[in-house]
């Protein structure tokens, strides 16, 4: 069946300057796909993302380019094999399921999730800054889970400080690529004394292998190490979890597989996001159901939300509407 396909660039102010290790942001960019079919219409959203070599055009054009498949057949399985996983076939991916949900009447949930979908316990982001103003962040949070970006050769103090400020909220330390040999065993050793329960891709990509003879006192989760399915046996003893993104992935279809063959491997699973619209997180959501970690807090992020926003109540995240996604 034939879809007929759009694309539109977005953009959401952010609330607060947002800050990595690789530089800082003040608004989410992000490109919504929607198909239409027989006066129904289904939407998926993604974000480009440069570190992986893509931009809002390249992004846009190529979801634009398939626009002739769809309009001739083109289905999400042989998406799969048309588009290369990342946020282009994301935003795609994440449009059929939609679709095909308001298509039939039945919810995506009842064709992914092994049980009702539930209300979920999101980690919340603490942006890199002086250390002090990362305690103070986190004390502010008060959440049960805290994620806390790090990534500089001298993360000590920032660990001391979100430890005693966190009033024991569990901790994830994130360096996106940005520790080296010489700092990451006193870096993991002061995660371990400050209550990490993990630390995400502490070194860049293809200079991890060293994590295959370092113990873990805290456990490592692969990110930027981890895009598909076909990445895990090689993060095997190096890694003990992997990070999911449908933007990595390449939409939800990609996702399950990969989450599957994660746990068959004896990785836990942690799903995230980048930052974004609740339209980015419905499909996760549902993928997040299964996962070990969450950390779908894109729209407590952004100043507004888009309508049928996804539902936080404090760090419980719950199930997507309808008339958002899915």
């Amino acid at each position: 069946m034939t879809s007929r396909l759009s694309v539109t660039v977005e953009r959401f102010p952010l609330a607060a300057e947002f800050r990595i290790a690789r530089g800082s942001k003040t608004e989410a960019t992000v490109i919504v796909a929607t198909l239409e079919r027989d006066g129904f219409r289904g939407r998926g959203e993604c974000v480009p993302y440069g570190r992986y070599g893509e931009s809002v055009e390249s992004v846009h054009e190529t979801i634009h380019a398939i626009a002739d498949d769809l309009a001739n057949g083109l289905d999400r399985q042989q998406l799969q094999e048309r588009l290369p996983a990342g946020a282009a076939r994301n935003a795609v991916d994440c449009a059929f399921w939609d679709l095909e949900a308001k298509m039939t009447g039945r919810p995506v949930s009842s064709l992914v999730c092994r049980q009702f979908p539930r209300p979920i316990e999101t980690a919340y982001t603490i942006s890199l800054d002086q250390p002090g103003n990362m305690g103070a962040a986190a004390r502010a949070a008060d959440r049960n889970i805290l994620k806390i970006k790090m990534g500089t050769p001298n993360d000590i103090e920032r660990i001391r400080a979100v430890h005693a400020a966190a009033r024991g909220a569990r901790l994830i330390l994130d360096a996106n690529e940005g520790w080296d040999e010489t700092c990451l065993r006193p870096h993991m050793l002061e995660a371990a004394r400050g209550g990490a329960v993990l630390i995400e891709q502490p070194l860049p990509v293809g200079a991890d292998d060293i994590l295959a003879t370092m113990p873990h006192p805290v456990p490592l989760c692969a990110d930027e190490s981890a895009h598909t399915t076909a990445d895990l046996e090689g993060l095997m003893g190096r890694y003990d979890f992997v990070n999911i993104k449908l933007d990595k992935t390449g939409g939800l279809t990609e996702a399950l597989k990969m989450m599957d063959k994660a746990r068959e491997l004896g990785f836990g699973v942690m799903v995230g996001c980048m930052v974004s619209s609740s339209l980015a997180m419905a499909p996760a959501s549902l993928l997040a159901q299964e996962a070990d970690i969450v950390d779908l807090d894109g729209p407590l992020l952004i100043a507004k939300d888009r309508e049928h926003a996804m539902h936080y109540t404090h760090s419980m995240m719950s199930p997507p509407d309808p008339a958002l996604w899915g």
